[in-house]
């Protein structure tokens, strides 16, 4: 495979992603870099907010949280940040995804971490008067990863019975959406005749964990989305 090309679709991308923490020491190609950081553009002009991605940084992952939390090598980070508002972590967890998945069509991997990296150097590269969010590991992987355990789609579904194929479609590639300590705390329905989704509980990193779940719904459904923020 040529690196820089995508060489799957997004909900192939969806079913390929899995978390990874070890990775190469394999630079990351400038054709690779630019796709990256001019879709990061657009997403920050969509969402409003300032992500950036830092290459050949090893110090955003230099830290004992990281170390325990079974990072390995991590060169370059994705950095979710932006004013602070009602919206912003779902807005972070939306676009950050949508880069996570450009990454995996790219050929790279990825990992969300919302405490085991280096705060302290990575707050030094976020703006002043912005917020940090989370960031995200990016590279090689030294594996692929492996699939984890989810929830059934009627799990997570507040009206049962029949369901459109869309709809299912949109709900099943949530399931695969990364949640913070696997915890799925989210719940799909229809509000006003159009798809919704809530936070059902609060937990850690639930509204980030929205967003991502969005993305993914949106992508499997074709359809967009309202997420409640309320519990």
């Amino acid at each position: 495979m040529e690196r820089g090309i995508k060489t799957m679709t997004l909900l192939e991308a969806i079913d390929a992603r899995h978390s990874v923490r070890a990775y190469k020491s394999t630079p990351i190609p400038e054709k690779v870099r630019s796709q990256l950081d001019a879709f990061t553009a657009d997403c920050n002009k969509e969402g409003d907010l300032n992500i950036s991605i830092r290459y050949d940084d090893p110090a955003g992952f230099d830290s004992r949280l990281a170390h325990y939390g079974s990072f390995r090598n991590v060169e370059n980070y994705i950095v979710l940040a932006g004013k602070k508002d009602e919206s912003f972590d779902f807005r972070c967890g939306y676009y950050g995804e949508k880069i996570v998945l450009l990454a995996q069509q790219l050929g790279l991997n990825t990992c969300w971490a919302a405490l085991t990296f280096n705060k302290k150097k990575v707050k030094e590269v976020v703006a002043p008067g912005d917020t940090l969010c989370m960031v995200i590991a990016l590279g090689y992987g030294e594996t692929q990863g492996i699939s984890r355990k989810s929830k059934k789609t009627e799990d997570v579904v507040a009206t049962k019975g029949n369901m459109p194929d869309w709809f299912r479609s949109g709900v099943e590639a949530a399931l695969k959406a990364p949640t913070a300590m696997n915890q799925q705390k989210f719940v799909f329905g229809m509000k006003n005749g159009q798809p919704a989704v809530r936070v059902k509980g609060m937990g850690p990193c639930t509204r980030v964990d929205l967003g991502i779940v969005a993305c993914h719904f949106e992508i499997g459904s074709g359809r967009e989305i309202e997420a409640i923020m309320e519990k």
